[in-house]
C-alpha cells in the first residue's frame, strides 16, 4: 500500500532533551527519549493483555507502558494562551476543534485524534423555527482518528448536550452513549469513573487522553476500523515558546478577539506519551512516544489551507519539533476579502524559532497533493522545509460553514520531510547552519479548495497590522488582573 515497513536498523530518532538547555531536572527522561535499546509493546489481540516485545537491542525485562493518571493542576507549567474552550454562549456561527497526535517510531506509525464541536448554542438539531431565525446551522460533536495503516474511524452526533469544555484550560470531553443508569460526566473525572459512566465517548486534558468510539458507518470512501479504545498519559516538553519562558499565542495577541478567524493555537509542540491504543485487532503499547496537540476555533475553517507537523527526526543532536501551516482566510468586513496567512515554528534544544508574517515573510509552493515547500525568514534566522509523499493520503472531515463536519482535507503521516535552519547574516543571506534534519514520519495535509493546480503564495501583512502585532502585549496577563472580563478560552 506504499507505507513504510519497520526497519530494525533505522537510526531515526525522536527529539532528545538536553537537560542543560532546559534547566529542569527531568529525572525520568533518561528512559523516556528513544535510545538504541528502546522497545515497543504490541499485542495481536485487543483482548489479550499479554504483550510481546519488538526489541532493538538486548535488554532484559519488559518496559512498562502503563499510563499514570494525574489530575490537571492549576497554573501548570507550559500552559499556552488559548488553552480553554472559546464558546461565548452566543448564537453566532462557531466551531472549535482539537488535534492530538502520538507517533511510534519503532513501527513508523502515528495516531491522530481529532475532536470537534459545532454551534454548541444549539444542543440539538435546529427546529424549523430556529432555522428561520438563525439560518441553517450544523450542530453536534465529532470524534475522528487517523491511525495505523492509514485507517480511519469517525463517530458523530448532531447533539452536543453531553459535551463539556473548560473555560480556561485544555480539558474537554463528550459522551456519545452513557452506561445504563449513569449520568454523563460534565468535567474531568478519574479514568475508572469515566469507564464506569461512559460506554462510548472521550475525555482529554493536557496530561491525559482516553476514550472508546464506534465507527458510525458514514465513511465508506476510506478504509475504516469498527472500534477504537485508548488510554494514555502525557508529559509536556514544549508548549509554544522557549523552555522556561512565558508561552506565546500562536497567532499573536489579536487572537483574543473574534477577528481574523479561524484562530490557531499550538498547545503542546512536543511531549512524551505513555499508554495504549486498541486498533483494528491490535493493541499498541508505547512508552514516552513523541506527541503533539493543537486547536482551531472561530466561524469556520479557511477557504484553503496546508499544514505539516513532525516530532521524529534523524540527524539532530538535540530535540526537534516542527509545525507549519498556512491558509487563505477571510478578512473581517462586509465584502469577501481574503488574505494569505502562514507561519513556521521550530523548537530545538529548548529554543523556539518563530517565523510569522508580522516578523518577516513566509513563502510556499504546495501541490494539490504530494509536495510541500515552505521558506521563511525573520530578523535573525532563515528556515526551509520540503516534504513529499507517495502515499495516497486519507480523506478526513473538518467543520465547514456550508456542510458541517464534512470531508474537506487529506492527510497522511508518512511524509518524507527535510528541514534546514540557518542563522541570518547582516545582508540577509544564509549564515551558520543550525539544523539539517530529515524524517519519514511527517504528518502532512491539504484542505479546502479548489486545488486546481500548485498553490504558490506568500504572506502579505499590512504594515499597520504588522506593527500592532509586534507590540509585546500580554493579553493573558492583563486579563488575569481583570478575571471577570477575561474572555472564554484565553
Amino acid at each position: 500500500m506504499g507505507f513504510p515497513a519497520l526497519n530494525p536498523c533505522s537510526t531515526l530518532k525522536p527529539f532528545r532533551l538536553n537537560q542543560s538547555s532546559v534547566g529542569i531536572h527531568w529525572r525520568s527522561l533518561k528512559v523516556g527519549f528513544r535510545s538504541s535499546r528502546s522497545r515497543l509493546l504490541v499485542s495481536n489481540s485487543v483482548t489479550d493483555r499479554q504483550t510481546s516485545t519488538v526489541e532493538r537491542g538486548g535488554t532484559e525485562g519488559v518496559a512498562s507502558a502503563s499510563p499514570v493518571y494525574v489530575a490537571t493542576p492549576p497554573n501548570r507549567e507550559l500552559r499556552t494562551p488559548h488553552s480553554g474552550y472559546h464558546f461565548d454562549g452566543t448564537t453566532r456561527q462557531f466551531f472549535e476543534g482539537w488535534y492530538f497526535k502520538v507517533s511510534i517510531p519503532e513501527r513508523k506509525e502515528s495516531f491522530c485524534f481529532m475532536y470537534s464541536v459545532e454551534n454548541p448554542a444549539f444542543r440539538k438539531k435546529l427546529s424549523p423555527l430556529e432555522v428561520a431565525q438563525h439560518g441553517p446551522r450544523s450542530t453536534g460533536v465529532g470524534a475522528q482518528i487517523l491511525g495505523a495503516s492509514d485507517k480511519y474511524i469517525c463517530q458523530y452526533s448532531e447533539e452536543s448536550q453531553n459535551f463539556w469544555g473548560s473555560r480556561h484550560e485544555l480539558m474537554l470531553g463528550n459522551t456519545f452513549v452513557a452506561e445504563k443508569g449513569m449520568q454523563p460526566p460534565s468535567k474531568e473525572v478519574p479514568p475508572q469513573d469515566f469507564n464506569r459512566m461512559v460506554s462510548e465517548g472521550f475525555q482529554v486534558t493536557p496530561l491525559w487522553n482516553q476514550g472508546f468510539i464506534r465507527d458510525d458507518g458514514r465513511s465508506d470512501y476510506v478504509k475504516t476500523v469498527k472500534t477504537a479504545r485508548w488510554e494514555y498519559s502525557t508529559r509536556p516538553v514544549y508548549g509554544w515558546g522557549n523552555v522556561g519562558s512565558k508561552q506565546q499565542s500562536t497567532a499573536g495577541w489579536l487572537a483574543a478577539f473574534p477577528v481574523f478567524e479561524p484562530h490557531w493555537q499550538i498547545c503542546m509542540a512536543a511531549g512524551l506519551s505513555t499508554g495504549w491504543i486498541e486498533w483494528d485487532g491490535e493493541r499498541f503499547e508505547f512508552k514516552d512516544a513523541p506527541s503533539y496537540s493543537e486547536k482551531n476555533w472561530g466561524g469556520g475553517f479557511p477557504r484553503k489551507w496546508f499544514w505539516a507537523q513532525c516530532n521524529v527526526f534523524e540527524g539532530a543532536s538535540g530535540e526537534v519539533a516542527l509545525t507549519v501551516g498556512g491558509g487563505l482566510r477571510q478578512l473581517p468586513g462586509l465584502t469577501e476579502t481574503f488574505e494569505n496567512a502562514a507561519l513556521i515554528g521550530v523548537h530545538y534544544d529548548g529554543i523556539f524559532y518563530e517565523f510569522v508574517p508580522w516578523k518577516g515573510v513566509v513563502t510556499w509552493e504546495i501541490s494539490p497533493w504530494g509536495y510541500w515547500f515552505v521558506t521563511a525568514e525573520n530578523e535573525t534566522h532563515l528556515v526551509e522545509l520540503e516534504a513529499t509523499t507517495k502515499d495516497p493520503g486519507t480523506t478526513l472531515r473538518a467543520p465547514t460553514t456550508e456542510a458541517g463536519l464534512a470531508p474537506a482535507c487529506k492527510d497522511t503521516c508518512y511524509g518524507v520531510l527535510k528541514l534546514k535552519l540557518w542563522e541570518r547574516r547582516y545582508d540577509g543571506s544564509k549564515g551558520k547552519i543550525i539544523l539539517d534534519v530529515t524524517s519519514d514520519m511527517a504528518a502532512v495535509e491539504v484542505g479546502g479548495g479548489p486545488w486546481f493546480n500548485t498553490w504558490k503564495g506568500k504572506t502579505t501583512t499590512p504594515e499597520l497590522l504588522s506593527r500592532a502585532l509586534r507590540v509585546p502585549l500580554d493579553v493573558d496577563g492583563i486579563f488575569n488582573f481583570l478575571p471577570l472580563f477575561k474572555p472564554p478560552g484565553l
